[in-house]
């Protein structure tokens, strides 16, 4: 009884549609190079100075922490140091905190 409604078949999709799977891959593979390049890479390298900064940190050195406080060092342990801040005011502070090893001197000038 289906006069109206006639039977309708799937045609087979053509074999070069279809396409390799390394095409499809391909924009995957080029973000993530993108990514490691523009992101990645660089934060590796970052992180790579500041542990070399923390670990090269002496006594008498002048610094600026991740705070904004700026200090001389008085003594150096393994995962803290304490600072100067002013005349008489020392402060206790994780070596990680330190962003930055100022030029000898500048503290003088402020």
């Amino acid at each position: 009884m289906s006069f109206f409604i006639s039977d309708a078949w799937a045609e087979a999709a053509p074999a070069a549609a279809q396409g390799s799977p390394l095409a499809s891959l391909l924009p995957l593979i080029i973000l993530f190079a993108v990514f490691y390049f523009m992101l990645i890479r660089p934060q590796m390298k970052r992180a790579k100075e500041h542990r070399k900064l923390i670990s090269e940190l002496a006594k008498g050195d002048e610094v600026v922490t991740n705070g904004g406080l700026a200090g001389r060092i008085t003594k150096v342990g393994d995962s803290f140091v304490t600072m100067e801040i002013a005349d008489g005011v020392e402060v206790k502070m994780q070596k990680e905190a330190v962003t930055a090893v100022l030029p000898k001197g500048t503290l003088k000038e402020a």
